[in-house]
């Protein structure tokens, strides 16, 4: 496996705040375990709620896990410029997520974090440049390749493929205004919370 350059962390701001930090990065970076680790630690963080047109399961509350839209709603709502982003996964589904949530939000003084897919922050650079784009890192190639081999779900043939993914996602740190690399799951949170302009928690 050739090594793959891996962007070095730069939170330096650049731009002014806007309210709103969206967080991306390769595959198996740890993108869902930051944000997690925020959400339980971190309350002044609003974390967005995507809109999705799969089923609701059991347990899952409209508004809080999803908001479950009609295929059709959804469609309207791609029509009429509603959705920041939006994409199809596993080629069922959609999931998206709503402008007017984030916009209300901010305009309530929330903190607004979006952890999307790479394809979704260019979406959203398009129809929100303001925002705030982070890039989250893996320590080194190696690194990002104990994570995506180790979970031991993947063939062979769909480790190589993701591997093949997580160079171009890789490649793409230069798209981003800042880059935070996840050696430690609690310092790479506190780091982005810094970057938001909120004050990290004492007991994190």
């Amino acid at each position: 496996m050739t090594a793959v350059e891996v962007p070095g962390e730069n939170t330096e701001r650049t731009k002014p705040r806007s309210g709103v930090t969206v967080l991306a990065g390769p595959t198996a970076v740890g993108k869902g375990t930051v944000s997690t680790f925020i959400r339980d630690n971190y309350p002044d963080v609003w974390l967005s709620v995507s809109a999705t047109t799969r089923q609701a399961r059991p347990g899952e509350e409209e508004g809080v896990h999803y908001f479950f839209k009609a295929a059709d709603d959804f469609d309207s709502l791609v029509a009429d410029g509603e959705l920041l982003e939006w994409a199809v996964v596993h080629g069922v589904n959609r999931y998206g997520t709503l402008r007017s949530t984030v916009e209300a939000a901010v305009a309530n003084g929330k903190s607004v974090l979006l952890e999307i897919d790479l394809q979704g922050a260019r979406q959203v650079k398009e129809a929100m440049p303001e925002a705030d784009f982070v890039f989250l890192a893996p320590p080194s190639w190696d690194e990002l390749v104990r994570r995506l081999v180790g979970r031991g779900t993947e063939t062979a043939q769909e480790q190589q493929r993701r591997l093949e993914t997580a160079k171009l996602e890789l490649a793409a740190a230069p798209e981003f205004d800042y880059v935070i690399v996840n050696d430690d799951v609690s310092r790479a949170a506190a780091a982005l919370v810094d970057l938001m302009g909120l004050t990290p928690h004492h007991n994190v």
